[in-house]
């Protein structure tokens, strides 16, 4: 089995609805995520998942997310944009975007910073 990685970078803000500190108000992050996949086998050049096709795919999931206020978004009507959440709707995404019979999402971690990240996976 191959673990495939890719970590991108995004700028946005949010604000947590119900939150009794500061991050009640709105304020902005440099996201890292990673987007793992796996697979279990190689073409015929010895490619598990072209690098070049899962940063595409991801781009264009991230592209929404990047440069804007999370909480404005409509799938965050309902629940805040926290790395938690936004983790699992770009783990959703991917998956619809990229599993096949041989390559599967495996997990989305998001860091809102240096020093803290959340794993999501199904």
């Amino acid at each position: 089995m191959f673990e495939i990685e890719i970590t991108r970078a995004i700028s946005a803000a949010h604000q947590l609805r119900g939150y009794a500190g500061n991050c009640r108000n709105l304020h902005g992050h440099n996201y890292h995520i990673t987007v793992t996949v796996r697979a279990g086998s190689l073409d015929a050049v010895g490619i598990a998942v072209d690098f070049r096709k899962l940063k595409t795919e991801m781009d264009a999931v991230l592209d929404s997310y990047d440069h804007c206020n999370l909480s404005g978004l409509p799938e965050f009507a309902e629940i805040n944009p926290t790395s938690e959440v936004l983790a699992m709707h770009i783990f959703r995404r991917m998956a619809e975007r990229f599993d096949s019979a041989s390559v599967k999402v495996a997990k989305v971690k998001v860091g809102e910073s240096d020093n803290s990240f959340c794993t999501y996976y199904e």
